[in-house]
């Protein structure tokens, strides 16, 4: 194989040697960008997380995700399907009864999940310092930068204006 030639074209190098992030790459034939942009949005996580528990009907998880619309359930559901994440079973009742369940990947995949949640929870407290911090700080340079371009300002016009004697 030459120099510089993917072994395939979803190949972007091998991120378990040295986890240089920047092996992500951002093409967009890049499996590993792609797998990781599809389970880490918002929609999936929570799908993922309440089908850790049990299976359930679409319905059943319409209800449970604050704010999602039928068309982006279905659509998380049919991505995490193609994935091999979660199982769709259909039962041959009128009408048809759907259920959707965690695969065996998909279950530990909810433990990096669960960590994540841990991690989160653990550090609530210290993100909201931090975010409180650098709005103080911002807010302390933008008035600081408001007052630096009133006292230009000042100065122009002072200059500006003919003085009389």
């Amino acid at each position: 194989m030459e120099d510089g030639t993917f072994e395939s074209p979803g190949y972007c190098g091998d991120t378990a040697q040295d986890e240089d992030v920047l092996q992500w790459d951002t093409r967009n034939d890049c499996e590993v960008r792609q797998i990781l942009d599809r389970i880490a949005d918002k929609w999936s996580l929570l799908v993922i997380a309440l089908l850790d528990q049990r299976s359930l009907r679409f319905t059943e998880l319409r209800r449970r995700i604050d704010g999602i619309s039928q068309r982006m359930l279905t659509r998380t559901l049919r991505h995490l399907e193609r994935d091999g994440l979660v199982s769709r079973t259909v039962h041959p009742t009128v009408p048809p009864r759907v259920d959707y369940a965690l695969t065996t990947m998909g279950a530990t995949l909810h433990e990096t999940i669960r960590s994540l949640v841990v991690w989160t929870e653990t550090h609530q407290n210290a993100i909201a310092a931090a975010r409180a911090a650098y709005d103080t700080r911002i807010a302390a340079e933008q008035k600081a930068a408001e007052q630096e371009a009133a006292e230009r300002d000042a100065i122009a016009r002072e200059a500006l204006t003919p003085s009389t004697g």
